[in-house]
């Protein structure tokens, strides 16, 4: 039988309509999960959007317009040795988080780079991260931080073989969002500015994120200097964007004294000069060159097709599972109960709820502390931190709109299953 025209907008209405009907007003819980929502989603909007995804959404607005296919496919192509290793290299060197890293993966998967060589990248990205291989040695102790180390860094390579394997002779199918419309834009521009532009962009996202209190040492005295060392990698972009790209150098001084104003005015807040430095930024690139224009068009093509994507996944993970210290509409005490001893069970638990959960970076730290002050068995409490930075709700939907959903399933269910063999092994052993 044939069904009416626009029948799916009329079932997606009355959906709507019964799910505001069946809303379980008056449950307190309900209530708190619908504020942990709001609270998760307002938090990532002050802690990552300005100084963690701004600056992505312009690393991979310029992926699109400087960087040749040619030239990944030849470091990032069908794989090799090469590939993987630039891979995980160029990811774990970023050090960003699960969400950051994906308008980076989305520009160079649109580019051409092989599945095996692009997903290594997207998992090296936020699970080799320095700093919080560190602080996980310093606070769990030496022995889970060598475990995260060198598992993350095995994972990024066995996942990226395991997909290249699986997927690597599909031709690639032009029906997501993503896919067939990036690397047309641009020529590649000169080799020598478009080194420039991604070593000093890389440096602004590097140094802003950098976060090492406690650590001690240089990567303390880093932290220490992290924003003069970030304005510093600025002001040579914005140089090398007026003396190549046709920018006007009235507009990019007229940012810089902006910015300088924001950060002796409100030091507190150096969110606020980075902000508006990146304002000044885009409007500067609008009225540069053609290089310059595309580029700005580019990173607003990302912008508005990764970022509901991302907010809608932060609210999800907010109702679920909450904050910490905070409970969504899942109980703290289920998931305490869970992850109990190293057994089969708790280690593949642990891998699944890291995977659903948002960690922004190095807060998965102090609360597997707390998870493990609460009985959380160490195979578990690295399955986690193998499972959890990699993975999330937003960083699902938007790898699923970059590669689709069979590609975006076996990516998961390789780190859930990796994680949880992981947990075993190291449980088993310490």
């Amino acid at each position: 039988m044939k069904l009416p025209e626009g029948w799916k907008s009329v079932a997606a209405v009355m959906a709507m309509f019964m799910g505001l009907l069946l809303i379980p007003r008056g449950s307190e819980r309900f209530e708190n999960s619908v504020m942990e929502a709001l609270y998760m989603a307002g938090d990532y909007a002050e802690s990552h959007v300005v100084t963690c995804l701004v600056p992505a959404f312009f690393i991979a607005g310029a992926i699109s317009v400087f960087v040749r296919g040619d030239a990944v496919m030849k470091y990032l192509g069908a794989g090799g040795f090469t590939a993987y290793a630039v891979a995980a290299v160029s990811g774990s060197v970023l050090a960003v988080c699960s969400c950051t890293v994906l308008p980076l993966f989305a520009g160079i998967y649109g580019k051409g780079a092989g599945i095996g060589p692009a997903t290594a990248f997207l998992y090296a990205g936020p699970a080799i991260n320095v700093t919080a291989v560190i602080l996980t040695a310093r606070v769990l102790g030496v022995e889970m931080g060598a475990a995260r180390a060198v598992g993350a860094l095995l994972f990024s390579v066995v996942i990226g073989l395991a997909m290249s394997l699986l997927f690597g002779n599909e031709k690639r199918k032009e029906t997501t969002s993503f896919a067939g419309t990036r690397g047309a834009a641009g020529s590649g521009g000169e080799g020598g500015v478009a080194a420039v532009l991604f070593v000093t962009m890389g440096l602004v996202l590097v140094f802003s994120n950098w976060n090492a209190a406690g650590a001690g040492g240089i990567m303390e005295l880093v932290q220490r200097y992290r924003w003069i060392a970030a304005g510093i990698a600025a002001a040579v972009l914005g140089t090398v964007t007026v003396l190549k790209m046709g920018v006007s150098p009235w507009r990019m001084l007229l940012t810089a004294v902006v910015v300088l104003t924001a950060a002796v005015l409100f030091p507190d807040v150096p969110t606020l000069a980075f902000g508006l430095g990146a304002v000044g930024f885009a409007a500067s690139l609008a009225t540069g060159g053609p290089e310059a224009v595309e580029w700005l068009r580019e990173s607003r093509w990302f912008m508005v097709r990764i970022m509901p994507l991302l907010f809608a996944g932060v609210a999800v993970a907010g109702f679920m599972l909450g904050r910490p210290g905070s409970e969504g509409m899942i109980p703290a005490d289920v998931v305490h109960g869970l992850v109990g001893g190293n057994g089969l069970a708790a280690n593949v638990f642990a891998s699944i709820a890291g995977a659903f959960m948002y960690f922004a970076t190095l807060t998965e730290v102090p609360i597997l502390q707390g998870l493990t002050g609460a009985g959380m068995g160490k195979g578990p409490a690295l399955a986690l931190l193998l499972a959890g930075p990699a993975l999330s709700i937003p960083n699902m939907l938007v790898i699923r709109s970059v590669m689709g959903t069979k590609k975006t399933m076996t990516y998961v269910l390789l780190v859930v299953v990796m994680a949880s063999v992981s947990g075993m092994l190291y449980g088993a052993l310490f």
